[in-house]
């Protein structure tokens, strides 16, 4: 995660490979865990359904994070 938006719990992160509307994450950091479906994803502001390698995508977090966090497409 390179960015964390608390006030709106949006984070920002930078792509190492696909990840689309439905996929399961997970966010992991210090001591917090938790996981999520993808709901929504945003690519300079626009709507987007997927995003590639090396895309920045921001993605509404149900949880608390912070930036450095690691995110994972689960399996």
């Amino acid at each position: 995660m390179i960015h964390y938006y608390d006030k709106i719990s949006v984070a920002v992160v930078r792509l190492d490979g696909k990840l689309k509307i439905g996929d399961t994450i997970i966010v992991r950091g210090g001591e917090t865990e938790f996981e999520q479906t993808i709901d929504s994803m945003q690519v300079n502001h626009q709507n987007v359904d997927s995003g590639k390698k090396d895309d920045e995508v921001a993605i509404k977090l149900e949880g608390k994070a912070r930036e450095g966090y690691a995110v994972f497409r689960k399996s």
